[in-house]
């Protein structure tokens, strides 16, 4: 069958703070140098901030850069933090409170940022952008890439109105091609393209293997007298089983709490579930205390990429550019992305409007890396770059000792650069070597099960399509994964998409695919590298509304 096909100077694939800050710098470059390059960018959810989840303390270094006037043009940052606290978790009722001052503590110093939705401030984003001219196109997935001559030329979008069975329904609507000049993978952490990119041109060749956590979210409508609007506070402790895992609660405006917790994928237990250790977390003394009285409103999980600079794949190629989380440019020991994301955007858009300009397409643009090296962005990547691996090396008490030194003391200029080279699914050992964990059981008012929460992230699939949650074998599950791992899925997983049940004697690997958040944990840390998440029918997924 014969596709339309849509083409443009510059595609943008995603449109998180990485794919629109490309957009909208490639938008301004266009404005000020009288050149009308055109620019596309198409977004899976069903707007733009509907797959959007993050803490979010904004650092707006890259936006002042951007936006200079950012506040005249009433960006949605209105809660400036006006106190950090950090404490350790001793257990459930105990925790000792850090009182560093923030000269040793650059990185829990958060003087001049932002408490703020990343979905609410990407929606903005794209206000902007599109005021430049940029075509936004919301609800399209990017299915496939379009590989002609060893190069990029853009990417195809999913079918609408498949089936199950893969017969096409009398609402299908056919895949199209949009191609570009150049394409930039934008997709955030685990993106399905970038995944097949790395691999096709061995972008991560000399790399460490990347590296993830997942993180949780939840706001909370709480009580005026326990609300301290622009306060922030970090937690590690309790109760984390094994792992450097660590928690966030920032007080934002109209009395909203936002909380959640972050667990590292490269933990070892299979039993361990990061969904219930967050539940068990809201249950110490100091943070059930803000919640009583409360109202959970809303919910999400998403992976994080925290390779950092070591895996940090190359991030050009043949055609197109990475981006943003997609390649991994999160600064870990500070717990935020935005800034960065957006500055490796704006940079992809200088340099691929000096190669448009130059009558240069469809390169390997090389410059790119070398546009990078000489940024802030460089900088602060590397100063970070052994925190990661000493956490891991030196595990939950140690660890976190060994990076406050690297970080706090030497400022991340340590002469030396330490590796993390075990896949976080490579990590897992035997059941049958870990002890098992009991969680307590949620009690609906402060801990919840995974499928109330699940419907709190608004998440929607048209059930009659085929299973996005691909298994390369189906037997994997029951006589691999069961027998040596307890079968980890039916923990990791944060919305209750993977079960083993048993039906007439014989267990059976079941997929609820229509739970699915998207948040990539399956593609990441199944043990067997079984699982591979592709994109299900556009507007699928979640629809977070402040996240």
């Amino acid at each position: 069958m014969e596709r339309d096909v849509m083409e443009y100077d510059v595609l943008v694939v995603g449109a998180g703070p990485a794919g629109l800050s490309t957009a909208i710098k490639f938008a301004q470059l266009n404005k000020k140098n009288n050149t009308n390059h055109s620019i596309c960018v198409i977004e899976k959810g069903s707007e733009v901030g509907a797959h959007i989840l993050s803490g979010n303390v904004f650092e707006p270094t890259a936006l002042n850069e951007l936006i200079p006037d950012w506040r005249e043009r009433e960006a949605p940052l209105d809660t400036p933090v006006k106190k950090d606290v950090v404490k350790y978790l001793i257990n459930k009722n105990i925790s000792i409170p850090v009182p560093l001052p923030a000269i040793l503590m650059p990185n829990f110093n958060n003087h001049g940022n932002y408490i703020m939705s990343l979905a609410n401030y990407c929606r903005w984003l794209a206000k902007e952008a599109e005021s430049l001219g940029v075509e936004i196109f919301a609800g399209f997935t990017a299915s496939e890439v379009i590989i002609e001559d060893d190069r990029l030329k853009g990417i195809v979008t999913g079918e609408m109105g498949v089936g199950k069975d893969g017969e096409k329904k009398p609402s299908y609507q056919p895949s199209m091609e949009l191609r570009g000049k150049y394409t930039i993978l934008s997709e955030g952490c685990r993106g399905h393209l970038g995944k097949q990119i790395i691999k096709q041109f061995n972008l991560d060749d000399g790399k460490d293997p990347q590296h993830y956590g997942i993180g949780f979210k939840e706001i909370w409508d709480i009580k005026p007298d326990l609300h301290k609007e622009g306060t922030v506070m970090h937690t590690a402790g309790w109760p984390a089983k094994g792992t450097v895992s660590g928690s966030y609660c920032y007080h934002g405006k109209n009395n909203q709490l936002y909380m959640g917790y972050v667990v590292p994928l490269d933990y070892k237990n299979p039993y361990l579930s990061p969904y219930d250790e967050f539940q068990q977390w809201k249950h110490h003394s100091g943070i059930s205390k803000l919640l009583k009285g409360g109202t959970r409103v809303a919910y999400g999980a998403r992976a994080l990429i925290k390779g950092g600079y070591q895996s940090r794949p190359k991030m050009s190629f043949n055609g197109g550019l990475i981006v943003g989380d997609n390649a991994g440019t999160l600064n870990f020991p500070k717990i935020k992305g935005t800034h960065t994301a957006m500055k490796s955007g704006m940079i992809a858009a200088e340099t691929v409007f000096d190669a448009l300009e130059n009558n240069n397409f469809g390169s390997d643009l090389i410059i790119y890396e070398d546009n990078i090296r000489n940024s802030w962005l460089q900088k602060e990547l590397y100063k970070a770059r052994n925190f990661g691996p000493l956490l891991h090396k030196f595990g939950n008490f140690m660890g976190p000792i060994l990076a406050a030194i690297d970080q706090f003391i030497f400022r991340g200029n340590l002469p030396f650069t330490l590796n993390h080279p075990t896949p976080d699914y490579a990590c897992l050992e035997d059941a049958s070597k870990m002890p098992k964990i009991d969680y307590p059981k949620p009690d609906g008012v402060i801990s919840f099960d995974k499928l109330s929460s699940v419907y709190l992230s608004n998440t929607s699939h048209e059930e009659d399509q085929p299973c996005h949650l691909k298994l390369k074998d189906e037997n994997i599950p029951i006589s691999v994964n069961l027998p040596k791992y307890a079968e980890p899925a039916q923990r990791y997983c944060p919305a209750g998409v993977y079960e083993v049940v048993n039906e007439a004697g014989q267990d059976k690997f079941v997929i609820n695919a229509q739970n699915c958040v998207h948040c990539k944990t399956c593609d990441i840390k199944d043990p067997s590298q079984n699982i591979t998440w592709v994109t299900p029918e556009g507007m699928g997924g979640p629809n977070y509304l402040n996240m």
